[in-house]
């Protein structure tokens, strides 16, 4: 019987809260059952092992995630979408980060079948991943080669920023102020693909939100 006071919804909050504080990795139903006071036992009437209860959790931070940038970039174009987005992502990574490395684990497909915010979330995360460049005038496969340089630029900085990789004394901030400044100036003179019949704008996959054909949406 589930215990009076928990629900699904609160148990996965508690989770990503505790994933933050102590790495997504180390998140167990045990570690969670202890945060409430309650047995092991009451925490299987909302997550059926570990590994629904670590998906719920990449699909919620995916959802937060994205919400925050979607409401950084709005109204902003070129440039300043750009920069929005970067630090809104930023802003995340670094302060949620068991959320983060949550949106980087593989999902269960029918999991994500079932749930209604991960369509959601897909559909704006390409929405504005897409709006921003666009505005750039990239279109497909242009499109996808810039998704994939702007996340595997805006994750590795992050990720070394958050072990500490950066030893030089030059001022963390200001070279992430230049890596922005750079990646404006790069997609502003995008080398075009040849015209062809990929040219068409791509309908929406995995790929395009940064994820993998059963991992959560991500921002690029």
């Amino acid at each position: 019987m589930a215990r009076a006071g928990l629900t699904t919804e609160r148990v996965v909050l508690a989770a990503a809260d505790l994933a933050d504080e102590i790495g997504f990795e180390n998140v167990t139903v045990a570690a969670l059952a202890r945060q409430f006071g309650v047995k092991d036992a009451s925490m299987y009437a909302h997550v059926r092992n570990v590994r629904e209860l670590r998906e719920r959790i990449a699909l919620l931070a995916s959802g937060e995630m994205i919400d925050k940038i979607a409401t950084a970039v709005a109204g902003r174009a070129g440039k300043d979408a750009l920069v929005a987005f970067a630090d809104a992502y930023r802003a995340y990574a670094l302060e949620r980060p068991g959320r983060y490395r949550a949106t980087h684990t593989q999902l269960d497909p029918a999991l994500v079948a079932e749930r209604a915010e991960y369509r959601r979330t897909a559909e704006v995360t390409t929405e504005v991943t897409h709006g921003m460049l666009r505005a750039y005038g990239l279109s497909e496969p242009d499109l996808t080669d810039a998704v994939r340089l702007l996340r595997s630029t805006f994750h590795g900085y992050c990720a070394l920023e958050a072990i500490g990789g950066f030893g030089a004394p030059r001022p963390v901030e200001t070279s992430w102020r230049h890596a922005l400044d750079a990646l404006h100036i790069a997609l502003e003179n995008w080398p075009r693909a040849e015209e062809g019949p990929r040219d068409r704008p791509a309908p929406f996959t995995p790929e395009h939100d940064g994820g993998t054909r059963q991992g959560p949406p991500r921002p690029l």
